[in-house]
Formats: C-alpha cells, structure tokens, sequence
C-alpha cells in the first residue's frame, strides 16, 4: 500500500500564523506516525493487514519455528519408535540453529510463516506438463478433490513470489541446475520442469546415467542424478557382509556425482530415506552398523540408520565444498516429511480424506522426522564449519513447513486404474497409498518458488 502525501490546501488568501503551524504540526504528528508504522510493519508485510486483519482476506495457517541448543544430546534412536507420533499441542518442531549461509543475514527467512488458500491456482495442471510421473498425478488418477493445489506458502516478514518461469531462466542462462538424490527430487525436479513447460518446450539431451533437459532460448539445462544415499554403494561381499545387501561407505561420496560435479552451476541435494531400507554401514573399513540386517544380535551396532543419514549429509557436503572444479551453488533441500497416520507404509499407515493443511497447534510430531531432520541440519552445520567458506552453500529447510501438508500426497490415487480401492475396507484397513511423494501439481511446487528465489539472491548479491 502506498501511503499519499497530504493534500495541500491551495487558498489564495494568505493563512495566519496559528493555522499554518497547526497545519505543520499535523504534518510532522503524520509522517512520525507513518515512519512508526513502516518501521513495524516493513514494506514486505501487507499494511492492510495491519490495519484490517488478515482473516478478512484470506485464510490462514501460522506457526514458528523454535531452535535448540546444538550441545543438546540427540535423542538415542533406538528409543524412537520411527512409527509413534505424538499430538504438537501447539508447540512447533524442534529445529536447530543453523547460522552460516542457511539464512542470510540480510535477507528475510523464507522458512517461518503460513499457509493461505490463493484462489487463482496452480501455475499448470496434470494435463499441460507431460513429464509427470503418473503415480503423482493426482487429479489424472482420479483424486476428486482440488483444494490441496491452492494453498501457497507466505513467508512472515516478506512475499515468497510465485514462480517466474522467464526469470528463471533469465538467471540460469547459460547454466546447468541439477537434483540429486532419490525419488523425491524426481519429484521435485518434475515439478521444477512444469513449471518451464509452459514457457517453452525443452529438448531430451537425457541417456542412462542422467536426466537432461535443454532451453534453446537460455541454453539451460536441467539434469537429475540418481543417488539413493548420496555416497558410495556396493553390493559385491564385504568382512561378514554377504553378497547381495548393499553396502554404503558412509565416509566416500557417490563417485558418480564427483564426475559430474564440474558441469553444474547449481545443486540441489536431498536424501534420506533410504535409510530405512536394508543396508550395511562401513566406516574407515569397518562395519559399523546396518539396516533391516545385523547378523549378531549379540554384539550392539555402533551406528543406527538415523546417526549414518547425519554422517553421509556431512560426507557429501564436504566433498562437493573440496571440489577443486565445482565453484557453483549448493542448496541442501531439508527431510520431506510423510503423512502415514496409523502405522508405516507397509503396516496400514494412511492419509486418506486430507483435504486442506494442519491446523494451528494440530501438528503432529513424528520422532523419526524429529531426529532425521536433526541429524541433516547437524551434517550440514558440520560441513560448512569445516570448509572454505567462500563455499556457497544454503540449508533449504522445508520440513515443518511441510510437516502441515499431510493434504498433499496422492495417497490411494497412485494409478488411473478405475478398478482401484480408495476406500477403508470392512475391517477398518485404508488401501495401498503413498503418502511420501507430492501430488504435482501441488505442494511441491513451493520448493521451487524458493529454490528461484535462493538463486536470486545468490545472483543479485554477486554470489556473496
């Protein structure tokens, strides 16, 4: 809202004294009151929501984050239950204090706000983007409700803008973006690709090992990597580690992304949850510990699944900060919650009937979200504590955020079959779902609004 200068009176006749200094007293009593309110309420906050309420112009979800001391102990993973859930009464998701680089400084925080329901919608839809993995197309899958595609992310201090194709491209020209990790930056990445779909359509330069996708008018390229952990895997036997399990060096990155580090301009890394998954842990040549697989029951492990997601983060990140060719930008995108309510993927978990987000103070906490989340942002703080921080590396910290959106998965609608159960049966039991991924379109799409807006910054602040 811009405030108007007051309208000077223009009589002919000359004022008297008193009333010229009344009126210069009323201008001083106005602009001290404009300058109070502006120094309050910034311009990047809504000034008619200051003076009207935000309930009277849209509806609205807040909530804060708060932060823990790092020296605290994490709490010991074998007493989480990666399945108890526990109701948030009003108090927000621990997160840890992440000072370099993860928040500018000068910049406002796009990781604390709330979520409110814009009703011009998406920015494409299932049928304009034909890259779209079907198993996130919801509304093709026969999801019957649209709500979960309006609600969009408000940062409190400030507007996270709403993604500008062109003007991505216009900063990426002449680079390369690229997602790394496991099936969620599929997700994101697709995601990513909508929304450059419907300024321009790309051209496959893919193969086997990475996916390419070329704009001729900005020569950029979008790939995506492959990489379940992020560091180094093997199946071939190891000590008393058989053939067939995979094996993870928790202390050597993925080979496969070093080799292709030299060709990026930007990064964004996630990962974790394969770390559920069966695997054996070796660090410094050592089996240290594994998943789903521990042939000695007798002798305790050193290092659960939680502790060797937090140490690959730190692993990764390391090694791409010592890259000798890699000068580019690194985002690191923060643990993805799931929504399974009741039990695990695979033990009739479910979020089926979520039509718009969590509530204020109706956050239910997941200790394994908890303490994953815990362990990246801790692998993160490790990394940049140790290495040249001329190094441009930024935590994309998403997960409470996220945490409100159990509405945004596709849950029973992960195929178009018109034979497929979405409903409980007899016995109480939801159907198979998945309430890992994101529909498309759909809350993911706001990970890439901040990934442009993270780009911006780095490229109108001379990459500082």
């Amino acid at each position: 809202m811009t405030l108007s200068p007051p309208r000077v009176s223009r009589t002919v006749y000359p004022r008297k004294v008193p009333s010229i200094a009344f009126a210069i007293g009323g201008l001083t009593s106005f602009i001290i009151f404009a300058s109070l309110l502006l120094f309050s309420h910034p311009l990047g906050s809504s000034l008619t929501d200051y003076l009207y309420g935000t309930e009277t112009t849209q509806q609205h979800l807040e909530f804060h984050h708060s932060t823990i001391d790092t020296s605290d102990p994490i709490p010991s993973p074998k007493a989480l239950d990666p399945n108890d859930k526990e109701t948030n009464s009003g108090k927000s998701t621990n997160h840890i204090s992440v000072t370099q680089d993860s928040v500018e400084k000068a910049e406002c925080d796009l990781f604390h706000g709330n979520w409110f329901y814009d009703p011009v919608g998406p920015l494409y839809t299932n049928n304009s983007c034909p890259l779209l993995t079907q198993m996130q197309n919801c509304q093709g899958n026969g999801r019957p409700d649209k709500g979960y595609e309006n609600w969009r992310w408000k940062p409190s201090q400030c507007d996270l803008p709403r993604f500008d194709a062109k003007k991505f491209l216009e900063l990426m020209r002449g680079k390369t973006l690229a997602f790394i990790g496991d099936s969620v930056a599929r997700n994101q990445m697709e995601s990513m690709m909508c929304l450059l779909w419907q300024v321009e359509t790309p051209v496959n330069r893919g193969n086997r090992k990475m996916q390419r996708w070329y704009f001729r008018s900005s020569s950029v390229m979008i790939a995506r990597m492959w990489s379940s952990w992020l560091v180094h895997q093997f199946n071939e036997p190891f000590s008393f580690a058989p053939q067939g399990v995979t094996k993870l060096k928790l202390d050597q990155p993925d080979e496969r992304i070093m080799e292709a580090l030299p060709k990026f301009d930007v990064v964004v890394l996630s990962s974790g949850h394969w770390f559920a998954k069966q695997s054996v842990y070796i660090l410094n040549e050592e089996i240290v510990g594994g998943q789903l697989w521990w042939p000695d029951k007798s002798k305790p492990a050193k290092v659960s699944n939680v502790e060797a997601f937090g140490i690959s983060v730190e692993t990764i990140l390391k090694a791409v900060a010592k890259h000798q060719d890699y000068k580019g930008l690194t985002i690191l995108r923060t643990w993805s919650p799931d929504h399974y309510e009741g039990g695990a993927w695979n033990t009739g978990g479910s979020c089926t009937g979520k039509e718009e987000p969590l509530s204020p103070g109706k956050l239910v906490k997941n200790g394994f979200t908890e303490v994953m989340y815990e362990q990246q942002a801790r692998g993160f703080q490790r990394a940049v504590a140790d290495e040249n921080r001329s190094k441009k590396m930024k935590l994309m910290d998403i997960t409470e955020a996220f945490g409100y959106r159990h509405d945004g998965h596709p849950g029973p609608y992960r195929s178009p079959d018109p034979k497929k159960i979405t409903k409980r049966g007899p016995d109480g039991q939801p159907p198979p779902q998945d309430c890992l991924h994101w529909c498309m379109p759909g809350p993911v799409d706001t990970w890439n609004e901040m990934v442009l807006e993270i780009i911006r910054r780095d490229v109108e602040g001379g990459g500082k």
